[in-house]
């Protein structure tokens, strides 16, 4: 089935490399190291206004080693909706796992735990959801749940092709790439 055949009636997106940078080795611990990758803030807001929900389900480790805190993500993410809604979008929520790799936790991605999570908040079955992630993680998440998934080739996109081959709904380079598919 191609991607034009299938419409989402949800959006999820990963955070780091795909909505921003990723910090090579490093966490992005504050409101000043967010940084936008080019075009993802209009695109979310493309596919928002496009009568798309657009959610973020987003691992946040660093939480759980102590390098920042709930308070700083907040305001990470305050600054990211603040961006969306500034552009003509909106986000209908941001699921974050704080728990450390080896917690065992239901939600630390490639656990499906957000990504149902948000098919409960919604009302949305899982086989409508679309998530877009950059990392073969994110695809097992999403087969996982039940939900579709695209790879974009930011941040670790580009290195994952291969472990998530034949198993994506759709490849893009980037999330304007994705909205000019399912928000044109």
């Amino acid at each position: 089935m191609s991607a034009r055949s299938w419409v989402p009636r949800l959006v999820v997106l990963d955070r780091d490399g795909v909505i921003n940078v990723e910090r090579e080795g490093d966490y992005v611990r504050s409101v000043e190291a967010f940084l936008p990758i080019e075009g993802a803030i209009e695109a979310i807001a493309r596919l928002s206004r496009a009568g798309l929900p657009v959610y973020v389900a987003t691992n946040q480790s660093g939480i759980g080693q102590g390098l920042y805190s709930e308070a700083d993500l907040a305001d990470i993410h305050g600054r990211l909706v603040d961006l969306v809604g500034n552009a003509g979008g909106s986000i209908e929520a941001i699921l974050h796992c704080p728990h450390l790799r080896d917690a065992g936790c239901a939600c630390r991605k490639p656990a499906p735990g957000m990504l149902l999570e948000i098919a409960r908040r919604s009302g949305v079955p899982v086989e409508s959801i679309l998530f877009v992630g950059d990392a073969a993680t994110d695809c097992d998440a999403a087969q996982r749940a039940g939900c579709r998934f695209a790879l974009v080739l930011t941040g670790k996109g580009q290195g994952s092709q291969e472990s998530v081959a034949g198993r994506t709904e759709v490849v893009c380079a980037d999330l304007p790439g994705l909205a000019g598919i399912y928000a044109p």
